[in-house]
């Protein structure tokens, strides 16, 4: 496996290609910081915590959507692109947290979510209060069936049909998640432009890119045909959970349509007079890397793509790595992929994949290795599992449809813990609007600060290791093998090339050395080194880290 690129950058473009390889810290604000004392972390709790997250020695900060809301979504549901939502501060708090991460060496990513709006958007109430007004267009309307049912079979990604009558119009409106969140028209090129308008707006107050939520899910097909259904064994639930049927259709007309590309290039152009970068967010069941694939290839549309394949339920396997980075060369080998193990949608993966404090610091060294940008979510420094959450203190609308087949993503969304001297962590001096998790509070950054062998400091080595390399931030990979239950790898850029393998497994395992001379590095991340008998003898959950020298 060789997993060049034809836009690998050279060393005198890796100022402008500054996201290739960065590694990413995402912040959910009402969970991060409070520091007003309502419960709800906030924008001025984000700037007075900055600090850890550069201390983590991330590139950037991503943080998800703080803009106006009635927060039936938890503020993905907007109903004003250019302002802040009271709960998380002003625009002038906004302006504070961008200067002190700036001067701090953080470069700052907001979460622009531009295919729908808030219910309570002016656009929409102004759409829904005629069929002839200036945005009557803006959304997506449709007449009912003779029969008065929807004009076809999609459906919400939160349940049921994403299709909702409304009275004033007497027609449908489009909305892929809750009834409250409408879909925006983006065929209306006032529309497209209008939302452009917004991104330059966040671009002059300083933001250096964005993470787009949904990002395939920007434009519909207009003849409004019937999706196919899927067959029990072709069904994937990447994107809803097994329970709901959204995951029964193919979705090959309500999302991911082909006049999505165009659009993503105006959207590039844009980022381009600033310097900016995105990373968007492929909401895709079936073709989730060859769509990744076409939106981040070549240097036009966006420069990156969350991907969904280290998101999965089960833990990943060498040889599923092995097998994912195979798809990756062969549908998205032009593109940029940034790689998560967890966020804000799905389950922490220590609980997740069921692992132990050592599988947890191998995954994050490993994540370091692997080509593509990096993503880590707040708390996943300090190793925290999932949180249960009572069904009467539960929040997420989503949690509350499905329970108790699916609970929801509040888990992973309770408040971050700074230090265990009072029950909320150090969150906030007010009741948290999720309940801090008591055995989080163990694990609380100023516990593992003082404590050498914590993993938070590992994180902050992983982290540093990547940097001290450009062969792992730009190089190829080749050559990926899995030997059982090692995964190795070699990773080259210019005349550094480096030799990475993993052992994903609480039993020892082995593999053969590589050919060639190689120096054994990254000792303080644990790694094994060479045997008298020539092979690599891995303890459980244990790396090997070489540098090639000589010729």
């Amino acid at each position: 496996m060789n997993m060049a690129s034809a836009v690998e950058p050279s060393r005198d473009d890796t100022s402008t290609a500054w996201w290739r390889g960065a590694v990413i810290y995402q912040v959910y604000p009402r969970s991060f910081q409070d520091s007003n004392g309502d419960g709800i972390g906030d924008l001025l709790g984000i700037a007075q915590r900055l600090p850890h997250i550069a201390s983590l020695g991330v590139d950037a900060v991503w943080i998800s959507p703080f803009f106006t809301s009635p927060m039936r979504d938890f503020g993905y549901d907007v109903s004003d692109y250019c302002d802040v939502d009271p709960m998380f501060g002003t625009l002038a708090d906004f302006d504070i947290l961008i200067s002190t991460a700036h001067r701090l060496g953080v470069k700052v990513f907001i979460d622009l979510v531009l295919s729908h709006t808030s219910d309570q958007h002016p656009w929409f109430k102004e759409s829904r209060s005629s069929t002839d007004n200036d945005r009557a267009n803006w959304y997506v309307w449709a007449d009912a069936k003779p029969d008065g049912t929807p004009p076809n079979n999609w459906l919400s990604i939160f349940g049921g049909s994403a299709w909702a009558w409304d009275g004033t119009r007497c027609q449908y409106y489009l909305h892929n998640f809750l009834t409250e969140q409408p879909d925006l028209n983006l065929h209306e090129p006032a529309v497209q432009e209008m939302l452009l308008n917004v991104s330059r707006f966040w671009l002059d107050r300083g933001v250096d890119g964005f993470r787009l939520d949904v990002i395939n899910f920007y434009f519909h097909d207009q003849e409004l045909r019937d999706n196919p259904p899927l067959p029990p064994e072709e069904r994937n639930p990447i994107t809803a959970p097994a329970v709901n049927p959204y995951t029964w259709q193919n979705h090959i007309y309500d999302k991911t349509r082909p006049e999505n590309i165009d659009f993503l290039r105006k959207l590039r152009t844009l980022m381009n007079e600033y310097g900016a970068a995105a990373v968007g967010e492929v909401g895709e069941d079936i073709r989730g890397l060859e769509v990744l694939g076409e939106y981040t290839g070549g240097d036009d549309k966006i420069h990156m793509s969350y991907a969904f394949e280290l998101l999965s339920d089960h833990m990943p396997t060498a040889e599923y790595i092995a097998g994912v980075f195979s798809q990756v060369e062969e549908k998205a080998a032009q593109g940029w992929v940034c790689w998560a193990f967890s966020n804000h949608d799905v389950p922490r993966h220590l609980t997740r994949w069921k692992l132990s404090e050592a599988g947890a610091r191998l995954f994050n060294t490993m994540m370091m290795c692997l080509r593509g940008s990096a993503c880590i979510y707040q708390g996943e420094e300090l190793a925290l599992p999932e949180a249960e959450i009572a069904f009467e203190d539960l929040q997420d609308p989503y949690g509350k449809k499905f329970w108790p087949s699916f609970k929801g993503r509040d888990g992973c969304r309770t408040p971050m813990v700074w230090e265990p001297s009072n029950q909320n962590g150090g969150f906030s001096s007010g009741m948290p609007w999720l309940p801090v998790s008591h055995e989080h509070l163990n694990r609380a950054v100023s516990l593992q600060e003082q404590d050498p062998s914590a993993i938070l400091h590992h994180y902050r080595r992983a982290i540093g290791f990547r940097h001290a390399h450009p062969a792992l931030q730009y190089g190829t990979l080749e050559n990926m093998q899995a030997v059982g239950t090692v995964l190795s790898f070699v990773r080259e850029y210019e005349d550094e090339a480096l030799f990475c393998a993993f052992n994903l497994s609480a039993d020892p395992g082995a593999i053969d050395m590589p050919e060639g001379n190689w120096r054994q590095i990254g000792i303080e991340l644990g790694s094994g080194g060479p045997a008298p008998d020539g092979k690599l003898h891995l303890g459980p959950w244990q790396p090997a880290l070489m540098m090639r020298v000589g010729d």
